[in-house]
């Protein structure tokens, strides 16, 4: 059975104070990274999914327009990004689109018409499958997109850029005035500006190169605000797919909502990007300067980030005040995340609402057309391949990736001018939990391999790239990818081993060297890839083919777009070092290995391992299941310790 949402009594009346000034009731609705998770169903896995879904929280925003429309408040339903790509659905429908036969209309787009949504923006995974295939899908919309650094040509002053979608849009809207003379109805201009992280111009260079480029979120924003409050905007929403970051900048940060909401103008910041709650209990945004995650603001103002997935529902409740010359302010608000599900006693995933019945409707021909995909055979595994372990040491689903891009690579370079270099193959683990819960690992058993199980591999669209680096790159691009791990006192028991704000994908394993982290070390490298410790070096014993690594060697290394041009910020990876652009995605890069190895029999290579630590022992939480294949693990000192955060279990390693 269902339970009843948690719902939010919104005051009857606004109050007067003794100026005279009037008041009204303004409800946010807001929705982020949904990920094409359009029904909760986990393509991945194949099976129902009560961690996600849009008809889900279509239930909630259908509750929450009824309550503010009660209430006399009112309501804008608001959309932050990322919601045309991360699940094989999604890909499904762009390779539609590729081969000519697109399906009209894009059921997200459909879902979202049916929710009336008021505005969205672009996230940085709407670039993923191209500008056409983009273009297309947002000429469905029956509600106004904004953009303002994404740009088709630069101006010399950025308030007169050729933006790709309008900066802004007004949105006026009747609203109730409570003063001295009682309710009154009256006009509210809205204005809302849209920014995403200008680093797409890099992640998806393959499509923007040419054709489109980006500008610092704070300059676009700060350049377009006066012709939107010139324009009559009596409050401004930053719309903005970015998140909450503390560090200083110089420009162009992934991550601006701090910084948006210091711009004199901006009232109220909606954020994305980082799967993350805000307001919220999560140590990403404890003790940074100017954050107040209890009380929900930034620098004084209102702000609010979503989660992902479908999974909650952001509601922001603000109090406005009209004072005697007509001039608009953001006085108390209120922010609250409602949730689609809940966890039982065993951590189970428990629904707390019905789908909508109409999304449920909309969607499901894709999604049918989306299981006849993903159920298609490509060949065998003679292991399991899962991401338990992926965080503790060498494990085989990185590897299968790492090898399928060696194989083509290597193919393709059979007695070219390339070929006298050594080939090495850089891969990372996509799901290992974190943020996402102690459902997000991969989990393919051995036997039959389907397209499903090569998404679980690998789930991002990426194409085939390879550089041509220096050992003395190889070592700062390891040292980049160890900054997966918190600093580790010797002598100490149970120290947690994950930084968990650092995203698992940047976690490269380079197949080809054989090295050690050592833990005792601080990380060389920050979150945004500058270094933050220049005397750190976790990255010892490395080696290639037995000697070790000198920082003059040449080498050349398969890898994805993502990260040859620039994305994660690693050393020798920043666009201009790639030597071949293979037109394949990385997904069918590895659907063509499976495909001709017929069963995937890989020995577990022994590239990297935590250096020794006596007497210390480090804690990670994984899913249940991991306990199932400990004895993978051989030589490796882990054991059991317990039941971990809500869902997970946790491991002991003793260093």
């Amino acid at each position: 059975m269902s339970q009843k949402p948690e719902t939010l009594e919104l005051p009857l009346k606004g109050t007067v104070s003794q100026s005279g000034m009037q008041t009204a009731k303004l409800r946010l609705l807001h929705t982020t990274d949904n990920h094409m998770a359009i029904l909760p169903y986990d393509y991945f896995a194949d099976r129902p999914a009560d961690t996600m879904g849009l008809t889900r929280t279509a239930t909630l925003i259908r509750t929450a327009r009824a309550e503010a429309q009660a209430s006399g408040a009112t309501c804008l339903l608001l959309e932050g990004g990322d919601f045309l790509q991360g699940n094989p659905m999604g890909d499904f429908l762009a390779q539609q689109h590729a081969q000519g036969s697109p399906t009209r209309p894009h059921p997200m787009m459909a879902a979202m018409n049916a929710l009336s949504y008021d505005v969205a923006t672009l996230g940085n995974h709407e670039f993923n499958f191209g500008l056409e295939y983009l273009r297309d899908v947002l000429d469905q919309a029956e509600f106004p997109f904004v953009c303002s650094n994404v740009i088709l040509k630069k101006a010399e002053d950025p308030a007169q850029d050729h933006t790709m979608l309008p900066p802004w849009t007004m949105l006026e809207r009747d609203i109730i005035l409570h003063g001295p003379d009682g309710p009154q109805p009256q006009k509210l201009r809205i204005g809302i500006l849209g920014v995403t992280p200008p680093q797409v111009a890099l992640w998806d260079r393959r499509h923007l190169r040419g054709r489109a480029c980006t500008r610092d979120m704070v300059e676009s924003a700060r350049a377009h605000l006066p012709a939107l409050r010139a324009a009559g905007a009596d409050i401004v929403i930053a719309l903005n797919h970015s998140g909450i970051h503390g560090r200083k900048t110089a420009g162009m940060a992934e991550n601006a909502g701090l910084d948006l909401a210091a711009i004199d103008g901006i009232d109220v910041v909606l954020c994305g990007h980082q799967h993350a709650l805000f307001p919220g209990t999560s140590d990403d945004f404890q003790g940074l300067a100017g954050v107040d995650p209890n009380a929900g603001t930034l620098h004084g103002k209102p702000a609010l980030m979503s989660g992902f997935w479908g999974a909650h529902l952001g509601i922001l409740d603000l109090d406005l005040t009209r004072d005697a010359a007509g001039r608009w302010s953001v006085g108390p608000h209120h922010a609250q995340h409602r949730a689609t599900y809940r966890r039982d006693t065993n951590s189970q995933p428990v629904p707390l609402v019905q789908e909508d019945p109409d999304l449920h409707r909309i969607a499901s021909p894709a999604h049918q057309a989306a299981l006849n995909y993903i159920r298609q055979p490509v060949g065998e595994t003679a292991h399991p391949l899962h991401s338990y372990f992926a965080l503790l040491g060498n494990e085989r689903s990185v590897q299968t990736v790492a090898e399928a891009q060696r194989w083509r690579v290597a193919e393709l370079l059979e007695d070219g001018p390339l070929s006298r270099l050594p080939l090495l193959s850089a891969a990372a683990p996509f799901k290992t939990g974190g943020h996402s819960g102690p459902e997000h690992y991969t989990d393919i058993p051995k036997g039959p391999l389907t397209i499903r199980n090569l998404a679980d591999l690998y789930q991002f669209p990426n194409d085939l790239r390879v550089v041509q680096v220096t050992g003395a790159n190889l070592r700062d691009w390891l040292e980049r990818a160890a900054g997966q791990f918190l600093q580790i006192t010797a002598g100490m028991a149970d120290q947690c081993l994950r930084d968990r704000s650092f995203a698992s994908y940047n976690f490269d394993v380079i197949m080809g060297l054989q090295y050690q982290i050592d833990l005792g070390q601080p990380a060389r490298f920050d979150h945004s890839g500058d270094i933050a410790n220049p005397d750190a070096h976790r990255i010892t014993n490395l080696t290639y083919a037995g000697k070790p690594l000198r920082d003059d060697q040449l080498f050349l290394v398969a890898t994805n777009s993502y990260r040859a041009g620039g994305g994660g910020s690693f050393a020798g990876a920043s666009g201009d070092s790639v030597v071949m652009s293979v037109p394949e995605s990385s997904f069918e890069v590895l659907r063509k290995y499976v495909a001709a190895q017929e069963v995937v029999n890989l020995p577990t290579c022994d590239v990297w391992r935590f250096a020794p630590m006596r007497g210390t022992s480090v804690l990670l939480d994984t899913n249940p299941r991991a306990l199932s294949f400990l004895h993978e693990l051989d030589g490796a000192r882990i054991e059991p310790a317990g039941p971990g955060a809500t869902g997970y279990t946790r491991l002991r390693l003793h260093l």
